[in-house]
């Protein structure tokens, strides 16, 4: 109504009019009002001031691009989680899809809470994985994390995936018991195959640390595992008689994976176009270790959206469309809200093997 017309109006007849406006503004936003709180409430809880113990990072990078939340799907449960807790490494592997774009590590107390949080969501098994886990704290960290999964969240499985290099013999005497699996990364026999991949560091030889680490295992009874990420510099190795000698519980082989943005692309840190094998090439080195019982292949296919796995802020990284796309950290949103946007594969995750005999209680080895 015309501002002018409403001043000639009787002073009653104004007032009744007004009135009415209100109530019909009022009901309108009070019908608005749940919309208002589903958009606002989740950027709320990434603000500071909503969220429990200290931001994960003062220099954290911006939002990810959302994708569209399938709200009637349900939520998949974190059976087994991968945490990379640390991006740092001190080996310079050129092939590797987790690269040290970042130096942040969530503060202890804050790791814990966010295990608590997956142990609630349903989680059975750790892996801690970097970078290289045995960089912070000289192992420290990564050993208290080990404890407080065995021993406060009761953890079925504990596992740890490590180039080995930093590993001493008084972690195991204070840590080896509440570990299930150490898997060493170990990519060729070769030790001059080891320094072209970029698995070399100064007169260290990776293979006899290998051997080294092997026999610790034994003697602090921790089930010894070993990944091999085969490329064009490994492809036409055999393997066979070292694989046997040392007995690993299991014998994990990857095909080299390009991820944008990790190991290929313009923001990349590495450039692993030159590592890349076939499919048939993979498949050949498959057939040349048929007879090793340990083996666990894994394609290109089998490897992208099979695994949950957490950046260091703990984030599900989304590897679907050929990059690690973060979502919201479950610090913040919870893990439930953040699984949604994992793009993880439960059906390929159980399909390729992904939960076994992955405790060491029940293994029944012959420590």
């Amino acid at each position: 109504m015309h501002l002018g017309v409403l001043l000639r109006l009787p002073l009653a007849l104004s007032r009744a009019v007004l009135a009415a406006l209100r109530g019909r503004l009022g009901a309108l936003c009070w019908s608005l009002a749940p919309l208002y709180l589903s958009l606002s409430l989740p950027l709320s809880l990434s603000l500071p001031g909503w969220r429990r113990g200290p931001v994960p990072s003062p220099a954290a990078p911006p939002p990810p691009r959302r994708q569209r939340e399938q709200r009637d799907e349900a939520a998949p449960t974190p059976t087994s989680v991968n945490y990379h807790f640390t991006r740092q490494c001190n080996y310079k592997c050129g092939f590797c899809f987790h690269t040290a774009k970042t130096s942040f590590v969530l503060p202890l107390e804050e790791a814990k809470r966010g295990l608590e949080m997956l142990k609630e969501a349903g989680m059975e098994k750790i892996n801690f994985s970097g970078g290289e886990p045995f960089l912070q704290d000289r192992g420290e960290f990564v050993g208290q994390l080990v404890q407080f999964c065995k021993e406060e969240l009761k953890l079925p499985s504990v596992s740890i995936v490590s180039n080995g290099s930093l590993i001493r013999e008084r972690w195991f005497k204070k840590y080896g018991k509440y570990l299930d699996i150490l898997a060493i990364s170990c990519d060729s026999f070769n030790e001059e195959v080891n320094v072209l991949i970029g698995r070399g560091q100064g007169k260290k030889n990776h293979v006899e640390n290998l051997h080294k680490l092997r026999q610790w295992c034994r003697e602090y009874a921790v089930a010894f595992k070993i990944n091999s990420v085969i490329n064009r510099f490994n492809v036409e190795e055999d393997m066979n008689e070292q694989i046997m000698a040392l007995n690993p519980v299991r014998w994990k082989v990857f095909q080299c994976l390009l991820i944008e943005g990790e190991n290929s692309g313009d923001d990349a840190l590495r450039e692993a176009e030159k590592f890349v094998i076939s499919d048939e090439d993979f498949e050949q080195f498959l057939d040349r270790h048929k007879d090793i019982s340990c083996l666990v292949p894994e394609s290109n296919q089998k490897m992208r959206d099979s695994y949950l796995i957490l950046d260091e802020y703990m984030r599900f990284l989304n590897c679907r469309n050929g990059r690690k796309e973060p979502s919201n950290s479950i610090l913040d949103v919870g893990v439930e809200a953040a699984i949604k946007f994992s793009g993880f594969d439960e059906k390929m995750f159980l399909k390729r093997g992904g939960k076994y005999v992955w405790s060491k209680a029940d293994m029944k080895l012959d420590w």
